[in-house]
């Protein structure tokens, strides 16, 4: 199983914006296509990890079932 994702950049005159279509919030801009991938790549990474945040706030002492999945990066 792999999970496709799909990153949108876009020249603005103050250089680029990127976000991803399908993560919202996972949005991020730079000076440089370059710094801007780079960036989105860490806007990623912050909104998977405040989103498990939020999760595990919310279920925090129920009873639930937790179960990893590994998905591959395309």
């Amino acid at each position: 199983m792999s999970l496709k994702l799909t990153k949108i950049f876009q020249k603005v005159p103050e250089g680029y914006i990127g976000f991803v279509e399908e993560l919202p919030g996972a949005n991020t801009q730079g000076d440089t296509l370059e710094e801007a991938r780079t960036n989105l790549d860490e806007a990623i990474a912050l909104v998977l990890e405040a989103n498990r945040a939020l999760a595990e706030e919310q279920i925090r002492g129920q009873d639930v079932i937790r179960e990893s999945v590994v998905l591959s990066a395309a």
